[in-house]
């Protein structure tokens, strides 16, 4: 098994090095030297953590160790860029980037994490558990601005790109780990999370590819180092960090495994049943009704094309591997909810899957070639697949916009008016136009929908989306302000600009 094993990982090693039998004795000094390094699983049968073990860095070539870093600069420079461009032609909203920016905000002055876009003083705790979105304060604290957000959430993803690129060429040579690579860049989940404003969760897609590659690397404590940050990201992630722990059993690390468990299962509840319900407003987890079991049967055409689509750029080959395991817990919970958002393909939720499927095919790949001698060939399968779905996510998704496109001088027009709003007022906004306001600004949703509260200055984009309102009771709500003392300061048939009289 082991010359048919290294055959199909690396051509270009092969070629380089003849290929030597492998006696009793060279395994046992293998293990040994493993062992001093604290990979001992080494050994464990995994195809990918024997190739994992048997190349050293003295011989992996320069290009492959480099090849991973080009990758992910490559694929931070494209995400940065369109995330970029996006926000300035005002595709992005209030939700999400600009809660996110108040609450950043909210911690770089000093104060409580609040979203005046959700509610007037919503603490944002009380919503999701998301406390490392403290890390972002020294870098907004350098530049105060949306864009901030955006520029880190690319960095994050695309980092991701290095330890999946390098499993990749491990795994199937120089140039289809490369292409692997790429295409794990531009994958729908990744992109989708690139273009869909600023989540917390990009800081759990690094954290899982290098969770992911120790794993199959058999460097289990470093595994768990990786994985133990999940808790701070995220309620849910939690129970993926325990999906490590049963990983670790069933790779007979049962004493450490046994306790990251416990430790997932442990902070889950901790977090979901006693931190968020004491923060939130209403005194239960916001999401908690979301659940429900009888979700599980609905909507099975639209879960499977989720499925489709996460598993297609790799071949299916996920599934023939236990790191699989990991992907388990978020599409557990995101098919038991009653919430049909949840079961697509679309926004951020693919992003912390992509990973997993990604590593879970290689080290799967790996696996059959092990077990059934699977020609050479096979290394191609892998890269042709998602080169193609990279192809389809990038035609699917550039087109896409979320909002009414505007012209070059009409978004002139737009920060024009925009520049007219004081800094450090009460302002409520549509939803395009918050997160060039939450910088500088106390930024509540337009329309209104708590008149107790009314703010100094209301800025309207045109034309209406029919969401957070009807276009309809927007148009109502803004015509019947002049009743409360309002006056228009800026109507340029784009955008108009209010404000309140005394």
């Amino acid at each position: 098994m082991g010359g048919a094993h290294r055959t199909g990982h690396c051509h270009r090693r092969d070629r380089q090095h003849p290929r030597l039998p492998v006696s009793h004795d060279a395994n046992a000094g293998l293990s040994r030297e493993v062992e001093s390094e604290g990979l001992a699983a080494a050994t464990t049968g995994s195809a990918l953590s024997s190739a994992f073990a048997t190349e050293g860095s003295a011989t992996r070539p320069r290009l492959a160790r480099l090849t991973p870093v080009l990758v992910a600069a490559v694929g931070f420079a494209g995400y940065a860029g369109w995330a970029l461009l996006r926000h300035a032609e005002f595709q992005t909203g209030g939700y999400d980037l600009g809660i996110f920016e108040q609450a950043v905000r909210s911690y770089t002055e000093g104060r409580s994490p609040v979203s005046d876009l959700i509610a007037p003083g919503y603490l944002l705790p009380g919503d999701h558990f998301h406390p490392i979105l403290v890390v972002l304060v020294p870098f907004y604290a350098l530049w105060r601005g949306p864009e901030t957000l955006l520029v880190v959430q690319s960095l994050l993803l695309a980092t991701s790109a290095i330890p999946v690129t390098r499993c990749a060429i491990r795994q199937l040579g120089q140039r289809c780990g490369t292409v692997t690579g790429v295409g794990y860049v531009l994958s729908y989940g990744l992109l989708t999370a690139a273009s869909f404003d600023f989540h917390e969760i990009c800081f759990a897609v690094p954290l899982v590819a290098l969770c992911g590659e120790h794993l199959l690397s058999g460097r289990w404590n470093a595994a768990v180092l990786c994985a133990l940050p999940l808790i701070l990201v995220k309620e849910d992630l939690p129970v993926t960090v325990a999906a490590v722990g049963v990983y670790l059993v069933l790779k007979r690390r049962l004493v450490l495994g046994s306790m990251t468990v416990l430790v997932g299962i442990g902070t889950s509840a901790l977090v979901v049943l006693v931190v968020l319900p004491a923060l939130s407003a209403s005194g239960h987890y916001a999401f908690g009704d979301k659940f429900d079991a009888a979700a599980l049967g609905a909507g099975l055409l639209t879960k499977a094309v989720t499925l489709l689509v996460l598993l297609a750029p790799t071949a299916l080959l996920a599934v023939c591997s236990p790191l699989a395991i990991l992907a388990l817990p978020t599409l557990a919970w995101r098919f038991a909810s009653s919430d049909t958002l949840y079961w697509q393909t679309g926004f951020h939720y693919d992003a912390v899957l992509v990973p997993i499927i990604f590593l879970a095919a290689l080290d799967g790949l790996g696996r059959l070639r092990a077990r059934a001698r699977l020609p050479v060939i096979t290394s191609g399968l892998v890269p042709v697949c998602a080169s193609a779905m990279a192809a389809w996510s990038v035609l699917h998704l550039v087109p896409k916009v979320p909002q009414p496109l505007w012209t070059s001088a009409q978004i002139r027009l737009v920060n024009d008016a925009l520049a007219r709003v004081p800094d450090g007022v009460l302002v409520a906004a549509s939803n395009r136009l918050a997160p060039h306001l939450t910088n500088r600004d106390t930024v509540m949703l337009f329309p209104l929908s708590d008149r107790t509260r009314l703010p100094e200055w209301i800025v309207a984009a045109k034309p209406f989306v029919p969401w957070p309102a009807p276009a309809a009771q927007q148009q109502q709500q803004l015509t019947h302000l002049a009743d409360d003392g309002y006056r228009v300061v800026v109507d340029d048939g784009v955008v108009e600009v209010l404000r309140r009289a005394g």
